[in-house]
């Protein structure tokens, strides 16, 4: 490789500081004296200077997609009972943990119903609460809204009138939208302070339409800006496969909670890798659909261009389930109109012939040992279906990890200035931290990050005409340790960040659909995620690609599970 052509991202190299220490630096960043010294120092080590120096021809682009002038016609809704045909692809032998379909087939069956599920799901959120540690999956319950749900569930049911194929069954739904009765703290200690949301955001509005038993609201990283889980506020949410070590984040909590067994599906929010991430780390399957494909109405207004709903879920039929049911045209989101309908055309095909995975050598090996090993083998599976790898180049990586960290804390920034004034000491520390750096941007910053936007998405687009979807891993490392230290108010560590963000914030920049899908673990007994991006629209294909692969993916037992078949 030559020139522009070679591969050039290269670890972040600054120090990393936690606790009273993290305070002392995210104060000093505040202030006029030495803050701007500090900041350039920390936004030196984070490549806003090659930013700054890397030439563009290109006009700005402000979000992924176009969006059209009008509003979309009705009727493009999926059918919800046509879901309940979707086929259940086959299992790999062992430990697989319930699903939509295992807990809808026993309500059919009458070996539970939906409050015997409900109950013993709460039940299960309380015993999860009192472990030490705690995995602090769930923000907040409302025990008699959950029992309501689930009567009128278990009504439809006797009646043999069920909504939808998830009618009955738990989820949650992380604390960034808005669900009705409850607060949206967005992780933080004063947001919805103001009293509980009047209505659900449209995505959880149209799972309760579904008939989903929503069980309650999910902790996360504070405001969504940071990727490992630990909140100050709430708690670090605990990894199930090894309660000592993180989540990811931001969607935290929805990870945990179905990787634990509390919930089959999970609505998370993803604007950097937040569902990606914590899925892979959590051994779940994650979605992050195209731009603007699930309506961000109702979820909390953090990142305009890169912000993205979806499903995190127990199989990739959950996930396809939740995506179908939640994705669509929305009147109140621009975003989503224009679209061609969201389909699962396609799902359950066993038979790759003709599909071809590219794969970016240099990037997709960037990673631990045991993660490029088990992501590999996730992608020896597609090819023994009949899919084909294919060599492909993605060059400018490391312009893209600035250009997303530019684009992301500007918007953050930006979303927290009604609040910072008032609120500023109420953040956590790595959050005080991360936005005086981020308000040390410039405006000019932020517009050249988006007319280096447009050069680096046409280098995926250009990639995917080449193949249907390009393939690394979710995340370069396995879970990390929780340092005990970050615990009270955080930690700062750009490093363990890159590591574990190096291959999510692409799909965001581009508005491009990407997958989470287990692969397997690491000698640890740490779960590895393969990610897939695909092109814009084809949530279908992805979902598709990732049920061939769990289909002989062994999964493990987490050490922290509650089944909710079986007590």
């Amino acid at each position: 490789m030559t020139g522009d052509d070679r591969y050039d991202l290269k670890p972040i190299r600054a120090p990393r500081t936690a606790g009273r220490t993290l305070e002392l630096l995210a104060g000093l960043a505040e202030g006029r004296l030495g803050g701007a010294a500090l900041s350039g120092t920390l936004l030196t080590s984070a490549g806003v200077p090659e930013l700054r120096a890397a030439g563009s021809t290109e006009a700005p682009t402000l979000q992924p997609p176009p969006a059209p002038s009008s509003p979309p016609a009705p009727g493009h809704a999926p059918d919800p009972l046509r879901l309940a045909a979707l086929p259940e692809p086959a299992r790999p032998e062992g430990f697989f943990p319930p699903t939509v379909g295992d807990l809808a087939r026993a309500y059919r069956e009458r070996r539970t119903d939906p409050v015997a599920v409900a109950e013993l799901a709460l039940a299960c959120c309380a015993r999860a609460e009192a472990l030490t540690p705690p995995l602090r999956a769930i923000l907040a319950q409302d025990s008699e809204d959950v029992h309501a749900q689930a009567w009128a569930a278990a009504a439809r049911l006797a009646r043999g009138e069920a909504l939808s194929p998830l009618d009955g069954i738990p989820v949650v739904v992380k604390d960034e939208l808005d669900q009705r009765g409850y607060p949206t703290t967005v992780g933080t200690r004063f947001l919805g302070a103001r009293g509980p949301a009047a209505e659900d955001a449209t995505a959880v509005a149209r799972l309760r339409a579904a008939g989903a038993v929503l069980i309650g609201k999910a902790n996360m990283h504070e405001i969504g800006l940071g990727v490992t889980g630990v909140n100050p506020h709430h708690g670090a949410v605990r990894n199930p496969h090894a309660p000592e070590r993180i989540t990811g984040g931001s969607s935290s909590g929805p990870a945990a909670a179905v990787a634990a067994g509390l919930c089959p599906l999970a609505v998370g929010a993803d604007g950097g890798g937040s569902i990606r991430i914590p899925a892979a780390l959590c051994g779940a399957v994650g979605l992050k659909p195209t731009f603007g494909r699930v309506s961000e109405r109702g979820a909390a207004p953090l990142c305009w261009s890169v912000a993205h709903v979806g499903p995190i879920a127990a199989s990739a039929r959950d996930a396809a389930l939740g995506y179908l049911l939640m994705a669509g045209p929305d009147p109140a989101d621009p975003n989503t109109w224009g679209q061609p309908p969201p389909t699962l055309d396609g799902f359950g095909r066993t038979d790759l012939h003709g599909l071809r995975i590219g794969v970016y050598e240099p990037w997709f090996r960037d990673a631990e040992p045991a993660v490029v090993a088990a992501c590999l083998r996730g992608l020896e599976i597609l090819e023994r279906a009949g899919a084909t790898r294919v060599a492909v180049r993605l060059p400018e990586l490391a312009l893209l990890r600035v250009v997303h960290m530019v684009t992301i804390v500007s918007e953050m920034a930006a979303s927290q200035l009604e609040h910072r004034a008032q609120h500023r000491k109420d953040y956590g520390g790595d959050t005080r931290l991360n936005l005086a750096l981020a308000n040390r941007l410039t405006a000019a910053d932020y517009v050249h990050a988006q007319r280096l936007r447009t050069r680096l998405a046409a280098h995926f687009h250009g990639a995917l005409a080449q193949v249907d979807a390009l393939a690394t891993p979710a995340t370069a490392c396995a879970a990390l340790p929780i340092p005990r230290d970050a615990l009270r108010a955080g930690e700062s560590d750009l490093n363990a960040l890159e590591r574990i963000m190096r291959f999510a914030p692409a799909a965001n920049l581009t508005g491009l659909p990407a997958i989470s899908v287990p692969a397997g673990y690491t000698p640890e007994g740490l779960p590895v995620g393969l990610q897939l991006i695909g092109r814009m629209w084809e949530e279908h294909r992805l979902l598709a690609w990732a049920a061939v692969i769990e289909s002989q993916t062994p999964r493990r037992q987490p050490k922290v599970w509650f089944d909710l078949l079986g007590g």
